[in-house]
């Protein structure tokens, strides 16, 4: 990630040597894990998990740097659940910003399990509350029973590359992005995104697979009639009239943010009420992967495009998205937790 974090102008400090995935394949004993065929609470508390071993494994690093650098206030994202740690190791607030829209009590769950040394360490059992939390969701995908808290724009954040003519000029076919997220990979998207293209490949449309270059040339021989590699997606997004996706939440946001209608297609059992909450307003087509059969694959895209109320739908999310708090204005109501 310093890579990542570097390229856009910020400092920072890496307080792991393991990947991210690391710990989401090994426990803290070494041992392989992998992650749940199927069941959306169980693979909710393995991710709950993943991120709980990645928190202890940063906690020590993190509590070396702010011994000689020490913050005001911690703001974290949704899955640092070192975060909350340090805030309360150094008795200063903590803002919990989320990054995408899904559902993440259970994954808290199974972050507090996997936290439990930790958390004795420093006299508790529960993670710390956020004395700010921030959700990024327009207001009417709220999910039931969600807790109080702070609305904000979301502005989409994509990898970039270099904009080229096609991305913002579109052509007379209606245009479809299929793409499995930044951070697929060969070997686990490879079969996934391939029915997606030869599937939708066989309808009317300009075809954009939207993928790392790795899966790009894995893809490239059997979608000779699409553009195949990484595209920014906020930037071809206002020009595209339907998304298909794996119920990515910032893919998702990226879509809603320019009022484009979406068909989300689950990898995971985890994921799919993300995509039922935006399907129930009538902004997308949710299909589990038991349903997603080609011909009806097909069936969605073409209504998801012809049928003008999912388009309006989406617009009016946009609009929701866009009437939400600023980032710039959140900063003057996180300086009143300092005081």
């Amino acid at each position: 990630m310093m890579s990542v974090v570097s390229s856009v102008g910020l400092p920072g400090v890496p307080v792991t040597d393991r990947t991210e995935d690391y710990f989401g394949r090994t426990d803290r004993n070494g041992d392989p894990l992998s992650f749940p065929d199927h069941g959306a609470r169980r693979q909710r508390l393995f991710a709950g998990g993943w991120y709980g071993r990645l928190a202890a494994a940063s906690i020590d690093r993190l509590v070396e740097v702010v011994s000689f650098w020490r913050p005001d206030i911690v703001v974290g994202g949704r899955l640092d659940y070192a975060a909350p740690l340090v805030a309360y190791y150094l008795g200063v607030p903590f803002v919990r910003q989320a990054v995408d829209m899904g559902e993440w009590s259970e994954v808290d769950e199974g972050a507090t399990e996997e936290l439990q040394p930790e958390l004795k360490n420093i006299g508790l059992t529960e993670l710390p509350t956020p004395d700010l939390p921030i959700e990024i969701y327009p207001p009417s995908l709220r999910p039931k029973n969600a807790p109080p808290a702070e609305l904000m724009r979301w502005r989409p954040g994509n990898v970039q590359r270099t904009v080229e003519r096609w991305m913002v000029v579109r052509g007379t076919r209606p245009r479809v992005c299929v793409t499995p997220g930044s951070r697929a990979t060969p070997e686990e998207h490879f079969d996934y995104v391939r029915y997606l293209v030869e599937t939708i490949g066989g309808l009317d449309v300009e075809l954009i697979v939207a993928v790392p270059d790795s899966l790009a040339t894995a893809l490239n021989a059997v979608a000779e009639n699409a553009r195949v590699g990484w595209a920014p997606l906020d930037v071809i997004a206002p020009t595209c009239d339907l998304f298909v996706h794996h119920a990515g939440g910032m893919t998702s946001l990226t879509a809603l943010d320019s009022g484009v209608p979406q068909l989300i297609m689950p990898e995971e059992d985890a994921t799919y009420e993300l995509g039922e909450r935006v399907s129930d307003l009538g902004a997308a087509i949710t299909l589990p992967r038991s349903a997603a059969t080609a011909e009806k694959i097909q069936d969605s895209c073409s209504d998801l495009v012809s049928d003008t109320s999912y388009r309006t739908r989406a617009e009016e999310l946009a609009v929701e998205i866009k009437d939400l708090t600023p980032p710039t204005e959140m900063v003057p109501v996180m300086e009143k937790l300092v005081g």
